[in-house]
């Protein structure tokens, strides 16, 4: 990890955020950000392979053509991992990603020392890591202090008639949705970021704020551009 010094001044440049049991999309609609490679399209927040870890997804740069061909991350675009846990919505932990030469070199989860717009790269985090990005159906993955890491294309998991929609909020479609629906985003691919965690590096938890007793902490994910 020599290679990679601390770099501060990167600045949001998409945003999508959710609590840890629930997705949220962003395909292609996002102004400032659509169509360029700092577009996020899905953020995904799971239980792991034993209920001790926790996964994180974070999907940019929509509408890729099938594996195979030319797609990349961008080196000059940090994807942060942003992680609540006492419920003010500031995040408490963070994880980040940045690629560099064909690696996606991961830091943290660590507490920020400044939180908001601006981030600094912290390679001196107690928890780093490294993966091969994959370009192909293979999935390189990588394991370092009991955290699993991966990127590289994937197919697109997000479903929707993106064509009829339009049509529907156009008032060009009468009957409304088709059952079943067209899966516009079929056959092509994003860019995946992946990283499974065990909890107790993710901080504490609260109380869910719909009172069901569940305890809850809060996860988002930020594009970040350097400046």
């Amino acid at each position: 990890m020599n290679s990679m010094k601390k770099t501060n001044l990167w600045i949001l440049g998409g945003l999508v955020s959710l609590g840890v049991v629930l997705t949220a999309a962003d395909h292609l609609d996002a102004p400032k950000v659509a169509g360029t490679t700092a577009d996020i399209t899905d953020f995904y927040a799971f239980e792991g392979a034993t209920a001790s870890n926790t996964v994180f997804v974070a999907n940019v740069q929509s509408s890729l053509a099938p594996a195979g061909t030319t797609a990349s991350f961008d080196e000059n675009v940090l994807v942060e991992i942003n992680i609540d846990n006492d419920g003010d919505l500031i995040e408490d932990l963070v994880i980040q990603a940045i690629p560099r030469n064909s690696i996606m070199y991961f830091f943290g989860p660590f507490a920020p020392g400044a939180t908001g717009l601006n981030s600094t790269i912290n390679s001196d985090a107690s928890y780093l890591g490294e993966v091969e990005i994959s370009t192909s159906s293979e999935a390189k993955t990588a394991t370092a202090n009991g955290i699993s890491y991966f990127a590289g294309l994937r197919e697109d998991p997000f479903y929707f008639d993106f064509s009829q929609y339009n049509k529907v909020i156009a008032g060009d479609a009468p009957n409304g949705f088709n059952v079943p629906g067209t899966d516009d985003f079929d056959n092509t691919n994003v860019l995946s970021i992946v990283v499974e965690v065990p909890n107790e590096f993710l901080g504490g938890t609260f109380d869910h704020p719909a009172g069901t007793g569940a305890k809850v902490f809060n996860a988002w994910v930020e594009a970040k551009t350097k400046q």
